[in-house]
């Protein structure tokens, strides 16, 4: 797990790691900028600051290794801890932003759960995960298999396992999230060399219009749903309040004593 996590640091200073780790930290400021609570929680990954835009009160980076929590010290409320088991009791963060926390988890389905269970009603969780159906994702399987005969070398780190897209959406709608939106991004080719990535940078533009679904990247924000719940309006209170008040008796009409002696003589 350690390994895994110190390539990724690494990785994050080549060429294509600096030019995934941008476009991935534009789409988590614009993402999390407008998504209103109290708590909000990282998991992993401090290279990405993932809640930097955002203006919660009390936010917090999670971390499974120590070493990471040097990454970033001038954040306030970081905290080591087992993804699958988080110290926090069930309905009590607003927002759980995930980058690339589920490829390098030792099990992704438990942390997935301990988010669900977190996570308050109508809550939101933000992920970004790495596109397995992409030119960089191909290219990762043909080193893998290179591998095995004994030579090449891996474009991208050696994370624990690629989740798709559709199968990422399948596991959030088994735990009722219901997706909010989503997309995909970096859509040049798979080399190591800047200039060549800078001449590419046409690529960005066609992949958006002609081929959305192969970006290197994608990125995705659902809601937590609980079925049978009621949001309240914003005039509960004055509603509840004219629901006990006490109501007029209509029609009573009140006789004087003199009219009740007439009607008994």
């Amino acid at each position: 797990m350690s390994g895994q996590i110190i390539d990724l640091h690494k990785w994050f200073e080549t060429p294509p790691g600096r030019y995934l780790l941008a476009w991935e930290q534009a789409q988590f400021d614009h993402a999390v900028a407008d998504i209103f609570g109290y708590h909000a929680l990282q998991l992993g990954v401090p290279e990405i600051e993932g809640l930097r835009t955002n203006r919660m009160p009390h936010r917090w980076l999670a971390v499974a290794d120590p070493a990471q929590a040097n990454l970033r010290p001038r954040l306030r409320g970081s905290l080591i801890t087992d993804f699958a088991a988080l110290p926090f009791s069930a309905n009590s963060l607003d927002l759980v932003v995930l980058p690339h926390s589920l490829e390098l988890s030792a099990d992704p389905h438990a942390t997935l759960r301990e988010v669900e269970r977190v996570l308050v009603p109508e809550g939101r969780v933000v992920i970004c995960g790495l596109n397995p159906s992409s030119l960089w994702g191909m290219r990762q399987r043909r080193a893998h298999l290179y591998r095995h005969l004994g030579f090449g070398q891996l474009f991208l780190p050696e994370a624990g396992e690629f989740i798709g897209f559709r199968r990422m959406r399948d596991w959030l709608r088994l735990l009722s999230f219901e997706v909010e939106s989503g997309r995909f991004g970096a859509y040049r080719p798979a080399v190591n060399s800047e200039t060549w990535l800078e001449r590419c940078r046409w690529m960005d533009t066609a992949g958006e219009r002609w081929w959305p679904i192969f970006g290197a990247v994608y990125f995705l924000v659902a809601v937590k749903r609980v079925r049978g719940m009621r949001l309240l309006s914003a005039d509960w209170r004055r509603a509840s309040a004219r629901a006990t008040a006490p109501v007029p008796i209509a029609g009573k009409v009140h006789r004087s004593p003199s009219s009740e002696n007439e009607r008994s003589i």
